[in-house]
């Protein structure tokens, strides 16, 4: 396993780290405010988070304030280009005030790795929520459009099955609206049922079933020439949560099941070669699980730049 590192150009400035053949690449969205870390974990407090020294500097501050942050990934698997989620998109109208009418470079910095939206081949939503789902789609013409028209939009039949039979909120049904319902209504909304050891959906790439954070989440597994890479979504928001596995996120619809998955999920990975890749964590973002007394810490890896593909 080893960070690409390619001259630097305007072209391209795209963190990224190899997985034998496969490339993946973070497409930045925005980082997120000081207020989400007490909101989103609030059980990490300062207290707790100045008692874990090793999140400091890079994902917390020396006040005990979470850094976190809005991106996808976007991976090169045998010529498909596969983007995982696509964040919280432009112009969509939030109660979140972060979230709210965001105006972000997201679309120019996929271009700009090389993953033009016309080209992208497959969307993983790891789930449906709402920073997950944002760029399915833009603004055309008065009416929210797929973002990635050529692309099949794939999450797990489970995630479809509890969102469709649970009465949603206000604020959700306006993000099924503008960020879920397009890309269904265009025929491009694909379910995928997720065995318990995991569903294959190119290869070298599988969907892994991880539950609690909401009933349907998946994972996402990469390997290539006998290395690996796990994509975490929202099993662990957090580094916190390594240091303390059974911290909540105020939005798991499961908590104990949430934590369930996550000790599941570290303890598979502590002392490895596989490297984990948070879908909230702030630069460095990536890096390998190791024991830490009863609990776990992360290693960073650094990332390497990435050269635009053509």
């Amino acid at each position: 396993m080893s960070t690409t590192s390619q001259p630097d150009t305007p072209a391209a400035r795209t963190p990224a780290w190899s997985v034998g053949d496969h490339t993946v690449r973070r497409i930045d969205e925005t980082a997120l405010p000081a207020a989400t870390g007490p909101w989103l974990l609030p059980g990490a407090t300062a207290d707790v988070v100045t008692r874990t020294p090793w999140l400091r500097p890079d994902f917390a501050d020396e006040e005990g304030i979470l850094r976190l942050a809005s991106h996808s990934f976007a991976i090169e698997v045998d010529g498909l280009r596969i983007l995982v989620d696509t964040g919280i998109g432009n112009g969509k109208q939030r109660t979140n005030p972060a979230w709210h009418n965001l105006n972000s470079d997201y679309d120019a910095r996929l271009t700009a790795a090389g993953f033009a939206p016309e080209t992208v081949d497959v969307v993983v939503l790891t789930h449906l929520h709402t920073d997950h789902v944002g760029w399915n789609t833009r603004s055309e013409g008065g009416s929210w459009v797929p973002t990635f028209p050529n692309a099949r939009y794939l999450t797990s039949h489970t995630e479809w099955n509890y969102w469709a039979g649970v009465e949603m909120e206000e604020a959700r049904q306006q993000m099924f609206q503008d960020s879920v319902h397009p890309v269904r209504d265009a025929g491009l909304f694909e379910l995928v049922d997720v065995a318990d050891e995991g569903t294959e959906i190119a290869p070298g790439v599988r969907l892994l079933p991880s539950p609690g954070h909401t009933p349907g989440q998946v994972t996402v597994e990469l390997s290539s020439r006998g290395e690996r890479a796990l994509i975490s979504g929202d099993s662990i928001h957090h580094p916190v949560q390594m240091g303390h596995p059974d911290l909540s996120s105020c939005v798991d619809i499961a908590p104990e099941l949430a934590a369930r998955t996550r000790h599941r999920m570290l303890d598979s990975l502590a002392g490895t070669s596989t490297l984990l890749l948070g879908s909230h964590f702030p630069a460095p973002t990536a890096g390998h699980v190791r024991r830490e007394g009863n609990a776990y810490r992360l290693a960073p890896a650094v990332p390497g730049v990435a050269a635009a593909r053509g």
